[in-house]
């Protein structure tokens, strides 16, 4: 069997729910001693505050495209039989599966390796935005993954005030405003992320 035909990736629409076993069940098979997977859910708390769900968005054959580029690198890195990766699009409330990756190899450490690998990979460079919904409000949150391999670029990336970046903040709203806490956007720098103290970017999924 060709690598690609066993390698499955899905980007599921909507509230379509992970389905865990369908993905161990792919890369499951009788030469492989080992099968690792990673399962990234929604916690309860981030930062102190209450978390109601996370948000995902995503450019989809953007997407597909990385975590294929990602996966052929994995195979290059270790021998492995197969993969499998699935990531949900839309609100994934708590204690829900928002992405799932499951890899098989005749050894363990293949295996534990390259998921750890391809999880990493993922979060720091493929197209899938997340959004954090407290009780008191919500936020567009970056992966600590995207956030170190951006640091890696240094002063490339690191123009000021420039004009193409987004900044994200929460504004606390007045008690009796019709809309709540929102979400400002703005294009004057980095983002920055309510709820993170010192530094702090641990990240909820």
């Amino acid at each position: 069997m060709a690598d690609e035909e066993k390698t499955l990736i899905e980007i599921l629409e909507e509230f379509a729910a992970i389905d865990i076993a369908k993905y161990i069940n792919f890369v499951h098979s009788p030469k492989s001693g080992a099968i690792a997977t990673f399962s990234g859910t929604t916690r309860d708390t981030f930062g102190g505050k209450t978390v109601v769900e996370l948000r995902y968005e995503a450019y989809i054959p953007m997407a597909i495209r990385q975590i294929k580029s990602i996966c052929l690198s994995a195979r290059s890195s270790w021998s492995l039989d197969s993969m499998a990766v699935a990531h949900r699009l839309g609100p994934v409330p708590v204690g829900q599966t928002s992405v799932f990756i499951a890899v098989s190899a005749i050894h363990r450490v293949d295996a534990l390796d390259a998921c750890k690998y391809l999880i990493d990979e993922i979060k720091a460079s493929v197209p899938i935005w997340k959004k954090e919904v407290y009780s008191n409000g919500e936020v567009w949150k970056e992966n600590s993954e995207f956030l170190e391999r951006r640091s890696e670029f240094g002063t490339l990336q690191d123009h000021g005030s420039g004009c193409c970046r987004v900044k994200v903040k929460v504004e606390e709203q007045n008690s009796k405003s019709c809309c709540g806490n929102k979400v400002n956007m703005g294009v004057d720098g980095a983002a920055e992320h309510s709820g993170t103290e010192n530094g702090e970017i641990e990240q909820n999924g």
